[in-house]
């Protein structure tokens, strides 16, 4: 039995938005690797084996993928969101690169999802409707000096902005900081919305001033989209038209 690999996103939450593709991915695979809380939204059944990993420890969870289908295996590794956007097929690349040139010939394949960025996007309107970055402010894999330095360019130059775990309990002052940076950048009528649980049962969105907003608004589980000088609010949407004077 020839193996594969599959880098597949279960997008933001709601598993009706999970795509035809990635579920005929997880129907065929032998095994599913992944985060903890990803590999549970997977339903046991025979002849599959699910594979659990702690959250930091993505490379070594990419070349146990990338060994079990050079042993034949067909083999689903989970993201939530897209698997592209701050997730495991950079990892698994990266694994890729390091390891076993015989893994260069296997069957590999990144089946997109929708990220929460999108989703938070869509259910607050049309924020992110002209040009925009996304940014994710946990400074795990880069240091903070270049997080500040990013912020401060993306607000010059006029982009909307989609933030990623923008507040944990190990740092819990940096979103703080950041606010502040952005109201220098980006003045502080400037719009920002904290989409929470998207999707997800007890979702919640809040729209708010950068003059009002405060670094407890956001935590792990909210995704923060910063509009630019355009953004506005009509009822109760926020859009960012498309022309630009």
């Amino acid at each position: 039995m020839r193996g594969w690999v599959v880098v597949a996103g279960l997008g933001p939450g709601d598993d009706g938005m999970i795509t035809s593709e990635v579920h005929d991915a997880l129907e065929q695979a032998t095994d599913i690797v992944g985060y903890i809380p990803y590999v549970r939204r997977i339903n046991p059944r025979e002849g599959l084996t699910l594979h659990e990993t702690d959250n930091r420890v993505e490379l070594e969870r990419a070349a146990h993928a990338l060994d079990m289908a050079a042993q034949g295996k067909r083999v689903v590794v989970v993201s939530s969101g897209d698997p592209g956007v701050f997730a495991m097929a950079s990892a698994l690349f990266e694994a890729l690169e390091a390891g076993s040139p015989e893994w260069l010939a296997l069957d590999i394949r990144i089946l997109p999802g929708i990220t929460a960025m999108l989703a938070a996007a869509a259910r607050l309107g049309a924020p992110l409707g002209h040009d925009f970055c996304a940014i994710n402010l946990s400074d795990n894999l880069k240091p903070w000096d270049l997080i500040e330095t990013r912020l401060r360019l993306a607000g010059q130059a006029g982009f909307a902005m989609a933030f990623y775990n923008p507040r944990s309990k190990s740092r819990p002052h940096q979103f703080g900081r950041a606010l502040e940076i952005l109201r220098e950048e980006c003045g502080v009528d400037t719009l920002i919305s904290f989409a929470k649980d998207v999707t997800k049962p007890g979702q919640t969105l809040t729209t708010v001033t950068l003059g009002n907003a405060t670094a407890d608004m956001a935590d792990m589980r909210t995704v923060v989209i910063v509009g630019n000088k355009d953004t506005r609010k009509i009822g109760e949407f926020v859009y960012t038209p498309r022309r630009v004077e």
